[in-house]
């Protein structure tokens, strides 16, 4: 929509366009070898993917920050507080929703975001009844689909990673290819990814995992992987975004 004119969005919502997606990213270190806006070039592929295969939607301006604070050790991380990004979703609904779109999808693509989204989500609907506002904050979900799109191809989870493992570095070879650095491809933490990997990341931050803030391993990362990758889960996303408009 930010590459669009208002005449031109006005004359889509009277066309059915009423569907608006927003990713919900994070510029945020990734490992020596990703760039720090990974988690939101991969997020507003994906709202345009999902956008399209929607058919009646417009794809509105990525929330480009998120909430990042496990990873400040590292440089270059930027990260907004729980009650900033709330704050900001909150506007965008007030805003898109005067314009007549009557269903605002919110799409996080780094793990810190997903339970902000669902608590404003939530302090929202009561707000606005007239719209559905839907978030896809299901992390565990979004994860396990993932990684078995990556286990067809033998990519073990541990490999695929959480964070700048396999699956990433494969979606970002397919999307910004000049951005990764293959000679820099280093295996990160590889163990076991369980609950209580979450609550050490969330409450002592990614170094206390790994000192390259890498979880899974790069190495076997491929660009046509990447690519079925980023298909695939956004085929799956808007299977669970259909039965959400439907409820």
């Amino acid at each position: 929509m930010e590459e669009m004119n208002w005449v031109d969005i006005y004359e889509a919502i009277q066309k059915g366009f009423t569907i608006v997606v927003i990713a919900v990213g994070s510029i945020e270190q990734h490992g020596p070898h990703l760039p720090t806006q990974t988690d939101s070039v991969i997020g507003d592929f994906l709202a345009h993917l999902i956008a399209l295969k929607l058919e009646n939607a417009l794809q509105a301006l990525t929330i480009r920050i998120g909430c990042s604070d496990h990873h400040l050790s590292f440089s270059g991380t930027i990260s907004l507080k729980k009650e900033t990004l709330k704050a900001i979703i909150a506007d965008y609904v007030e805003s898109l929703s005067k314009h007549g779109f009557k269903t605002i999808i919110f799409l996080p693509s780094h793990g810190g975001n997903f339970i902000p989204i669902e608590e404003a989500i939530n302090e929202l609907k009561p707000k606005y009844p007239w719209t559905k506002i839907i978030g896809y904050t299901n992390l565990t979900r979004y994860m396990m689909r993932l990684w078995k799109i990556a286990q067809k191809y033998g990519i073990s989870a541990q490999e695929a990673g959480s964070h700048a493992g396999e699956v990433e570095t494969s979606q970002m070879l397919a999307i910004v290819e000049d951005q990764v650095i293959n000679e820099r491809f280093e295996s990160g933490y590889v163990g076991r990814i369980e609950g209580d990997l979450s609550k050490t990341l969330f409450e002592k931050g990614m170094s206390a995992i790994s000192g390259i803030g890498v979880i899974g391993d790069p190495t076997r990362a491929d660009i046509e992987r990447g690519r079925v990758y980023l298909e695939q889960l956004a085929d799956y996303i808007c299977k669970d975004i259909r039965i959400s408009i439907l409820d």
